[in-house]
Order: C-alpha cells, then structure tokens, then sequence
C-alpha cells in the first residue's frame, strides 16, 4: 500500500488544479525584494496563511476549504534576495539559475514569442535587480455554491468568488505595506486595452452565464493532469492519468516525478539543494502566460475545414486529439459517427463513468496515427506508450513488445517526461476576428526537473518531431511556426494504413500561440518556508 504524503508540509497549488476544486477565479501578484531582512519577515507572514494540501470537506483531520487559497513561490534571484547560502543556491537546477528568458532559444520562444514582446514585468525582469520577479504569491477564489441553478444564482455564486479575491488581494497588498518597503509589488502585466496591472487577473472562460472548463479555442482543457503516488484524492482517477503496467492496468507515477526528495520513476531521488528540508516536498513552477491567436485560428480551421473530408469541427479535434465540446479523445471517437455513439454513452454515464471514458484510453490500437495524428496536442505532450521501441503498427492491443530487459512499463520513456499543468485563461475575446486583444491562458507546470521534463517537451516534441517519426513538424497548437515562406510549418494527419484515403497535409500553419512572458520559480514545502523566513537555511 503506497505511503500518504505529508499533506500539511505541501503547498495546496502543487497537489490541486484549483479550478477542479471550484476556485475559477485567480490573481497572480509579482513582487521584487528591497531588504532582505523584512523580506524574510514579509515571507514568513504570509506562510501563516499559506494552503496546504490537507483534505477538504467531510472525513478525518480534513479541514474547511478557505475563500482564497495563497501559495508563494520564488525565483533563484529572490532566493539570493532572501541571503540563502551559497552552498545550498548553487545546489538548484542550472536551468532554474538561469531563468526562462535565457532558456529562450532551447524554448523556441523566437519572432513574436521574443522577450522583447512580452508584458513588461517579464521583458524586464533580469534588467536590473530593482526590476527583477523575486516572488510571486498566487490567489485562487472559491465560489459557493450556487443557491439555485439558473443563471442568477450562478452570478451571484461569482460575485461571491469576486469578492473573495477581493479581500484576499487586500489583505496582500496590507502585508507588502506592512513590510515596511522590504517587499515591492511589480506592475507590467499587459491588460484590456493595453493597460498595465499590478497583478495578473484569470478565470475560467464563461458561455452564456455560465463558467466552463474551456479556454479560448473552444476546446474542454484541464483533463489529463497526471496522478502520482500518496495522493489520496486521486486514488479513482489513475486510469489513464497514472502509467500503464505490463497487465493493462495503470498505476500511480512516481512521486519523484513532481516532488522533491521523493525517489522518481529511475528509482533514484531527483538532483536537489541541500538541506534536504529546504527542498523535500517542494518543486520547481514553470509560469507561462501564452497569448492565444483566436482569429489566426479559426481562419484557419475555416479555411482548411472546408477542403479537409470530416469537417472543421473533425479537424479541430485532429489539431489537439480531442473533440471541442466535450474533450472526447479521437482515439475513442476518430470520426462522425463514433463521436455520436461516443456522445450518447456519454450522457447517461455517471461522472465517475464520464471521467474514464474521457482519460482511460491507450494508442495500443492507434500506433499508425490514423485516429489521432502524431503532430496533435494531446499525443505530443502525453504519448502515453506510443513511443515504445520495437513496436509496430500491425501489434495487437496489448502487445508489449519491446527491447528486452529494457524497462519494467510499457511508457517508461514517457513516463519521465510528464508534467502537472495548473492555472486558467486569462481575459475573454471580444472579437472573435482579431487576434490581438488580452486574452490566453496562464499555464504553470510543475516538476522535479525543468530540464528532463519541461524543457524537454517544448524543445523535443512540441517543436520538433523527430520521436514521433514527423521529421521537423511541430505541435499544432503550440509550435512555433514561423511565418517567413521559407520556414512553413506543415503537419501530417495519417490515416489508417489499411484504408485507400490519403493522409491529408497542413501547410503554411500560422502561430496560433505566442509567449506573452514568464519565468522559474521554485515551491517551497511549509518547512522550508519557516526555514527561509526565520533564515536558518543550513547545507552543511
């Protein structure tokens, strides 16, 4: 039986996807250290209110879930702020050190991704230490629940939430005054307008009154997250999240994976600062705000939409893996008619039912790509075992073959690459026809290893394809194709080998995604935090 985790000594933004939770609301506030002293002071204020990731609701020790969730986060130059010892800042990760702004080449953040186009706070963050991101605190509002159904009582649940942010941004902004300058807010987050905000607002799209779990292209998001061991609200949800066994069944990724001082999918624990208090529980927050291209998108959907067999809303749903409305992956439903008898299944399912019929799936009966393409979203981020060596198309479901001896799963080579996703969009699009306007999504990722995990997929399989036998074609959605002639992106959707159709070809892609800023942070557990605050940080 798999140990639980300590949940009182984990920060509740590295074991929640806050809006699953019902917090649709969020703001993301950036602040710059000016006396190191008072920082600490500052930072330890603000850990008394910190939410951990202990039980919510009914059930032994489980407490209330609060109106506004804090958690704190930092950057290797706030962690020098904080006067850390050098023995124990040298220990973090070289590419932490380096901060995302000069990881840009390996990143792909080129054109109109540069860091000369992003929001000011990060185009000037590492300009000069005044202007340097040392901290960020984030807020996520609860919404109640509503008192009735119908839209009024969804609106006023939402005012409530409004309100709950509200109070939790003031009681922020009376702890920064409180520190007596050791702590500054940054301005330079780009909103409506073009105007600059002292903080990063976001929330879940809206449609008719009614909040959703889509973001801007019309897609339903937040589905796969993966689930890792000592996570007990969880344990229903591994099918299909977790990793597939040798039998079929699917079991909980290593805990190493995603948190510090935990032993990780090779068995060993993942490189870390000492002491080992400062980092055990703790992990590393990659922050990207992504501007989407709305009208790039679906001119272009359009445009190909009427040449391509299936349809627009088929070819959507080829661009990410899974269809729009409902996330209904292609591999279970890769045409017309399967989606409706995918649909109907779907609306008397129960949710636990609903949950696995959207996550329990393999590409076992799909190693050709004609149901889900190689160069969508959802099979460049997770391929779950479709990168096995020595598999083949013609492989029955089931078939693990593989180099013997090799690995103990069939997606070990994956399962070393997954990533928690956290955050929500950002903005609403008010004209569809334009592409600019303040509207994308905020996405943090977390793991133990920017570079194995994060750095790996943006540079290996969303802007290349090589792995997944695509030469140089990039993701769809998120590459970052070029919009020089000389360098189009092209993606292929397969089909399947034993029909006559042709694979049909996606030429002069345009950027539907732009790098809007960002930067690494590192989490904190609760008792590295009281460690930083009272500064008896101790390598030796």
């Amino acid at each position: 039986m798999t140990q639980e985790l300590d949940l009182s000594d984990i920060q509740g933004h590295i074991l929640r996807a806050y809006a699953r939770f019902g917090y649709p609301k969020g703001r993301y506030v950036f602040l710059n250290i000016r006396h190191s002293a008072r920082a600490r002071q500052f930072v330890g204020r603000i850990t008394q209110r910190v939410t951990t990731a202990v039980n919510w609701g009914n059930g032994p020790d489980a407490v209330q879930p609060p109106d506004c969730a804090v958690n704190i986060a930092f950057t290797y130059q706030g962690l020098k702020e904080l006067e850390l010892p050098r023995a124990s800042l040298v220990d973090f990760s070289p590419e932490f050190i380096e901060g995302m702004k000069h990881r840009r080449d390996i990143l792909g953040d080129d054109g109109p991704s540069s860091p000369e186009c992003w929001d000011p706070i990060w185009r000037d963050n590492r300009v000069t230490r005044e202007k340097d991101v040392h901290i960020t605190v984030l807020l996520n509002a609860r919404a109640p629940a509503p008192a009735t159904a119908d839209m009024a009582g969804v609106a006023q649940a939402m005012q409530s939430c409004t309100e709950f942010l509200e109070q939790g941004y003031q009681w922020l902004l009376d702890e920064v005054r409180h520190s007596e300058g050791g702590v500054v807010i940054l301005g330079g987050n780009r909103g409506d307008n073009g105007e600059l905000l002292d903080y990063q607002e976001v929330n879940v799209v809206m449609e008719n009154g009614m909040p959703t779990a889509k973001e801007h292209f019309g897609y339903t998001d937040g589905i796969g997250d993966p689930v890792f061991e000592g996570v007990p609200y969880d344990v229903n949800r591994v099918r299909g999240r977790g990793k597939q066994m040798e039998d079929g069944s699917w079991a909980p990724l290593a805990t190493g994976e995603f948190l510090l001082g935990h032993v990780d999918e090779a068995h060993e624990y993942p490189p870390a600062p000492l002491p080992v208090l400062l980092a055990r529980n703790g992990t590393y927050m990659v922050y990207r705000k992504l501007h989407e291209n709305v009208a790039s998108f679906e001119q272009y959907l359009q445009q190909e939409g009427k040449k391509y067999p299936g349809g627009p809303e088929l070819l959507a749903a080829k661009f990410v893996g899974r269809w729009r409305d409902n996330g209904a992956p292609l591999v279970s439903a890769p045409d017309a008619a399967a989606k409706q008898a995918f649909d109907a299944r779907f609306a008397t399912a129960t949710p636990e039912q609903q949950d696995r019929m959207l996550s329990d799936f393999t590409y076992d009966a799909d190693m050709s790509g004609g149901k889900c393409p190689f160069s969508s979203h959802l099979r460049r981020i997770n391929p779950r075992a479709s990168l096995e060596m020595g598999r083949d198309p013609g492989d029955p479901p089931g078939s693990l073959k593989r180099m013997t001896g090799a690995f103990d799963t069939p997606g070990a080579l994956v399962n070393r690459r997954r990533i928690l996703r956290r955050g929500l969009p950002y903005g609403a699009v008010r004209d569809r026809q334009r592409d600019d306007g303040n509207h994308g999504i905020i996405i943090m990722m977390l793991n133990a290893d920017i570079n194995r995990q994060f750095e790996f997929v943006q540079q290996q399989w969303i802007n290349y394809g090589n792995d997944f036998k695509a030469a140089n074609d990039k993701e769809i959605i998120l590459g970052n194709h070029s919009s020089d002639p000389r360098f189009a992106s092209k993606a292929v959707l397969q089909v399947d080998p034993a029909s006559e159709d042709a694979p049909y070809i996606l030429a002069r892609i345009p950027r539907f995604v732009e790098t809007r800023g960002g930067e690494y942070f590192f989490i904190p557990s609760m008792t590295a935090l009281r460690m930083i605050a009272r500064g008896v940080i101790d390598p030796t």
